[in-house]
């Protein structure tokens, strides 16, 4: 197979990025307008339990399919054989996972009273299956999946202004949302007999999966715990109008970690391409930069949207939702610590094989973020889930750091801290003085605040030649 650019399969996947960005930027303020806390409440509900279902139909795939793809990704008969045993195991795991959805559905009377929103969010359970998206990225087909997920977020926002009009569109808003999100697995499925064998190439070995499947299971059974049962415990704990306003600082939250996590999504499978190929230099100059890259991007907006925070939250979601500015502070630290974790567990530990270090971490933080939401939820609401959030992250990171502390030595040495500091002054500086601007617009606040401020941060790095910014600059001046 012939290697792809990374730089392009970057570009393809910061599109992406920005198109899951624009929908939620678009369409949030619209919605919780129309629907109110309670009704986006409802729905952010919904989607957090049928994740839960979701993820014991994927069954640690998604995550371990990019590795194995991307290590036979030479081979199209290997490639064949190795998709379709995943897909059968994903298919059976789906029938479980909805036989188990029907039934608590029916057993619990709170989950019974919206069974009609429940139903239609747990689509995303069988569309995640047959989506088969980790295939589409161990090959590096970025460009598809770019092009099919914006097709399928442009329809999902006309939807969105055609269908939920009043607060009584909830159903159609929980349609919309997986429409948007996972409607694309039709088209990926189709598409699938382009690049493999469809033929059964048997004998299928199941048991040479079951192992690693198994530990992505956990980990992600982990994972999902500590970044769903927030809303799951103010749910149940508290009400849909807490979790409306919770939802609103996840959000945004959720929009900026997608951000900082784009690199990683791109590089784990030459990553794994690498480690089984032997290039260790390769392997440990791409892991480098991925580090300057999250520090130089996240540590910015961790203070930007920190200082801005009420403003960002009263633009996007309305006065209404002034609750969510305490949360979404709170939750901002943790944009870096996963973009740190990403790189520690995603993009190191996974493709050398080490998957079991990854899987104690995220244990670690789910316990820490169960027995915070359970401490702090009654008395601090939102805030509590938010800093049990928080701690759960630092958790996660703190382990893999010392997991890696041998290799992350030598990599901290390359990365230009001095340069860093420098950004960070400067930005901050210019932020205080921002600040200090009285606007009529909300949105001129914001926007010239941004621009000032990320500007500033940008222009500070150009002038001190740092390397990731020169390397951009000199590919653009070639071109």
């Amino acid at each position: 197979m012939k290697s792809k650019s990374i730089s392009l399969n970057f570009i393809m996947n910061f599109l992406l990025t920005a198109s899951s960005i624009l929908f939620p930027l678009i369409t949030f303020p619209y919605v919780s307008r129309v629907l109110g806390p309670t009704g986006t409440g409802a729905v952010a509900m919904g989607t957090s339990l049928v994740s839960y279902f979701t993820m014991v139909a994927m069954l640690g795939v998604p995550t371990y399919g990019i590795r194995a793809c991307a290590q036979v990704r030479d081979d199209k008969k290997k490639l064949s054989k190795t998709v379709q045993e995943l897909l059968i195991i994903n298919l059976v795991m789906a029938l479980f996972a909805y036989i188990s959805f029907f039934i608590l559905l029916w057993l619990v009377p709170a989950f019974r009273q919206e069974s009609a929103l429940y139903t239609i969010c747990s689509a995303a359970v069988i569309l995640n299956v047959i989506g088969v998206n980790w295939v589409y990225q161990a090959l590096e087909e970025y460009s598809y999946i770019t092009f099919v997920s914006v097709l399928f977020k442009a329809l999902g926002l006309a939807l969105m202004f055609l269908l939920v009009r009043n607060s009584e569109d909830v159903l159609w808003y929980g349609l919309v949302t997986v429409v948007s999100s996972f409607g694309s697995a039709v088209f990926n499925f189709i598409r699938l007999r382009k690049l493999i064998d469809l033929h059964p190439c048997r004998p299928w070995n199941f048991r040479r999966h079951l192992y690693p499947i198994f530990t992505f299971f956990f980990m992600s059974v982990a994972t999902t715990v500590y970044t769903n049962l927030d809303t799951v415990m103010l749910g149940v704990m508290k009400n849909n109008e807490v979790v409306g306003y919770y939802n609103a600082a996840i959000k945004i939250k959720t929009i900026l970690v997608t951000l900082v996590t784009s690199l990683g999504t791109v590089l784990l499978p030459r990553l794994s391409y690498y480690f089984e190929q032997g290039k260790e230099k390769e392997f440990l100059s791409l892991v480098s930069k991925a580090f300057s890259f999250v520090l130089l991007f996240s540590i910015p907006c961790c203070l930007y949207f920190s200082a801005y925070a009420r403003e960002v939250v009263e633009f996007l979601s309305g006065p209404g939702y002034l609750p969510a500015v305490a949360p979404m502070i709170i939750l901002m630290p943790t944009i870096l610590f996963i973009g740190l974790s990403n790189i520690t567990g995603i993009q190191v530990l996974v493709p050398t094989g080490k998957e079991t270090l990854v899987l104690r971490s995220v244990i670690l933080g789910a316990v820490v973020d169960f027995l915070l939401n359970l401490i702090l939820i009654p008395s601090l609401g939102a805030s509590g889930a938010a800093i049990g959030t928080l701690c759960a992250e630092f958790a996660v990171t703190l382990l893999q750091f010392w997991y890696l502390r041998k290799l992350l030595a030598s990599i901290f040495r390359a990365i230009e801290f001095k340069e860093l500091f420098f950004m960070l002054l400067s930005g901050t500086l210019v932020l205080w003085i921002v600040k200090y601007l009285t606007l009529s617009s909300l949105f001129w606040q914001l926007a010239i605040s941004a621009l000032l401020f990320f500007g500033t941060c940008g222009l500070t790095l150009l002038v001190c030649l740092e390397s990731i910014v020169m390397s951009v600059v000199n590919k653009v001046w070639r071109k």
